[in-house]
């Protein structure tokens, strides 16, 4: 008898756990347009073949707040291919389910509702990608939750205290309590636990028999004072804790010493920004529960493009070359190069065999040019990978180590306090706010390619008509416009390209031909959210606000552009290419892709440098399934009780019988538990080990 059949019995609940999926991340992207989308199919295959009895998602189902029609249509399609079907269900719902799933028009569990099929349930919290928003708080789950293919539990409609209620679970004689939190803002949720105003409430009955499984989609590290949630906050009868949120992955579940429970971080099925933690290899876990018991597989992703990112401080490498060297810039650059190729040899290597895994691989290296040392132009250098790598436009990201300086020198003080009371007090719009930081900088932010007076305008729009594409498409068509110019006066050279860009910029400010412009950005605006369904666009701020968490690098300065123009519009990762509804009223530079727009900083080489390269994938074959065992021992104590008064679900539509729906309770009870890291096989695999 195999391992597997040994561990799955009628008392064994199988659950796979995944996190972060970010459907729809980069959808519109040449390359990896489609990575989400086959690594979510790759895990409901997964749940399928090993006839899990339900998939957890701890949060971040969707990437953006309003999934486009394409995101929601591929979701839906695969939800009701993969977990819809005859295959019965063999554990029972024994909770008050209208507690359980009470913010939904159908409070009960999917698989009981007699209008559908579900051979698979899946239970999901909210994250901060997918999270509830607008005047009736609904998000994307709660749309799949309407259809039938989720059940949407642990959302919290209370800012003043917490009641956390358990979906209670059962399968033969193994009970199992499902914990789950939706997504708060950190710093909320962190006082809102040092208030005493989170409770987890316990059944009554038995309380000691359960096996505890809570899900939470919050920051794990720390980033600032309250700016996360401290495990030592989470109650101690808490048997595994699945930590959403965290993109790196760590599945192999650690002890917590303070409260005596474990955590497993899955991580995120993509990686959604090039920093060192997303490159860890992706997995999704298979646990088993058996009473108190719990048995975790790694079972890793092959339809994860392969991402790999280097550290190279130039000043460690003197006997290449010093600052004093001649041609510097020109050997760094051959440096660099050769690293990149040493990359990509290493990534082919490790595809072989494996023809799920996407072709193109993600490269990033980090160059530290402290010291003396210049920077080159990443422009130049990306052209020649475009056809090699998934993300030519940044496969180089140089970067210099703050250095003391003088107080006062070089400083731009601005009362961005006084900007935004003087706006109040005197009503001003935002994009008078946007002029008069301008004028308060003191010509030390300066826009390089959009005006003053056309980014207020676009910004404006942004903020009181939610015209989400306002911004990128001005600096879309104000990109096109400087193309063509460029084009028709014959200039070549980059010192030409930065000065004639300047004159022509300032050579529209304030006149009828900069407000025509401006006009004709909004509207194609609008008709690009017309013909995209209205509430379908993309929401850029939580990708934005990610960027900043999971990209930055500490304790370093961002270097100087190669070129010499400042202050230029940058847009975050999320601003993707887009077709539009509306012609451009210029002609359209030549060699420009419509698939992908060029990425911020809109300078004289990115706008002489644009890229599109053509998607190449090809799939990969399984790979060898690893295993960690956790065991958890066992505890008896007692706590108070506080009876519910809520009524019993629907009846249940399993071969199960209903046993009687026990009440709820708080408590304050410890527990043990022990890990066993050893890798020696045994003959019970749920062998419990007495506590430390």
């Amino acid at each position: 008898m195999s391992a597997d059949n040994t561990l799955d019995d009628e008392d064994t609940f199988k659950i796979l756990i995944a996190t972060d999926i970010h459907l729809g991340y980069l959808e519109k992207d040449a390359i990896r347009g489609e990575d989400t989308y086959r690594t979510l199919e790759e895990i409901l295959k997964c749940a399928q073949t090993n006839q899990v009895d339900f998939i957890l998602l701890g949060g971040d189902l969707f990437h953006d707040n309003k999934p486009s029609r394409r995101c929601l249509h591929n979701c839906i399609t695969m939800l009701r291919k993969y977990c819809m079907g005859d295959t019965p269900i063999v554990f029972d719902i024994v909770s008050d389910q209208a507690l359980n799933f009470g913010t939904s028009k159908f409070p009960w569990v999917n698989y009981q509702d007699e209008n559908f099929n579900i051979s698979i349930p899946v239970f999901s919290v909210h994250g901060n990608h997918d999270d509830p928003t607008g005047s009736e708080g609904l998000c994307a789950l709660d749309l799949l939750s309407t259809c039938g293919l989720v059940n949407h539990f642990g959302r919290s409609l209370s800012v003043e205290k917490i009641e956390i209620s358990p979906v209670l679970m059962q399968k033969g004689n193994t009970k199992l309590a499902l914990y789950g939190l939706g997504s708060i803002p950190d710093e909320r949720l962190y006082r809102m636990f040092l208030n005493n105003q989170v409770t987890m409430l316990r059944p009554k009955e038995d309380h000691d028999q359960w096996f505890n499984l809570f899900t939470i989609h919050q920051n794990r590290s720390k980033h600032g004072p309250t700016n996360y949630i401290p495990e030592h906050f989470l109650d101690e009868f808490i048997d595994l804790v699945v930590w959403g949120h965290e993109h790196e992955c760590l599945i192999t579940p650690t002890r917590n010493e303070q409260r005596l429970f474990y955590v497993t971080q899955p991580g995120s099925s993509v990686a959604t920004s090039l920093s060192p933690g997303e490159a860890a290899k992706k997995h999704i876990g298979l646990l088993r529960v058996k009473g108190r018991k719990m048995n975790l597989e790694k079972i890793p992703l092959n339809t994860v493009r392969q991402f790999f990112i280097q550290d190279v401080v130039l000043a460690d490498h003197q006997d290449h070359f010093t600052p004093e060297t001649p041609q510097l810039t020109k050997k760094v650059e051959d440096f660099c190069h050769a690293k990149v190729v040493e990359m990509l040899e290493q990534a082919e290597r490790e595809r072989l065999g494996c023809p799920l895994t996407p072709e193109k691989p993600l490269i990033r290296i980090r160059v530290d040019y402290s010291d003396g040392f210049e920077a080159f132009n990443t422009s130049r250098f990306s052209q020649k990978f475009v056809e090699r790598v998934a993300n030519p436009k940044d496969v180089i990201h140089f970067l210099r180590r703050r250095e003391p300086r003088e107080a006062g020198k070089d400083e731009m003080n601005i009362d961005y306090s006084q900007l935004v009371r003087t706006s109040a007090t005197e009503g001003l719009r935002v994009e008078d706010l946007v002029k008069q930081y301008f004028e308060v900088a003191e010509q030390k932010v300066q826009l390089s390619l959009l005006t003053e007076s056309g980014m207020g305008k676009a910004l404006q729009e942004f903020v009181d008509k939610d015209e989400k594409d306002a911004i990128e498409e001005l600096i879309t068509y104000q990109l096109e416009k400087t193309q063509h110019h460029l084009q028709g006066r014959g200039i070549n050279t980059e010192e030409d390209i930065d000065t004639e860009i300047q004159r022509f910029r300032d050579s529209k400010k304030n006149t009828v031909e900069e407000d025509e412009e401006i006009k004709e950005a909004i509207s194609r605006a609008k008709a690009l959210r017309v013909e995209r369904g209205g509430d379908g666009l993309q929401d850029m701020s939580d990708e934005l606000a990610d960027d900043v968490a999971m990209d930055s690098d500490e304790g370093v300065a961002p270097p100087p552009a190669p070129t010499r123009g400042r202050g230029r519009v940058s847009r975050g990762r999320g601003s993707r290419g887009r077709g539009r509804g509306a012609a451009a009223s210029e002609p359209k530079a030549a060699g420009r892709g419509r698939s992908q727009k060029p990425s911020a900083p809109a300078t004289s080489r990115s706008i002489m440098e644009a890229f599109e390269a053509p998607s190449q994938r090809q799939p990969r074959a399984g790979a060898a399934k690893s295993y960690t065992e956790v065991i958890i021992d066992d505890s008896d104590e007692d706590s108070p009780v506080i009876k519910s008064t809520r009524p019993a679900p629907r009846a249940s539509s399993s071969s199960y019988s209903k046993s009687s729906y026990p009440s709820v309770s708080e408590s304050q009870s410890s527990r043990g538990v022990a890990f066993d890291d050893s890798d020696d096989e045994e003959e019970d695999p749920f062998k419990a080990h007495t506590r430390r």
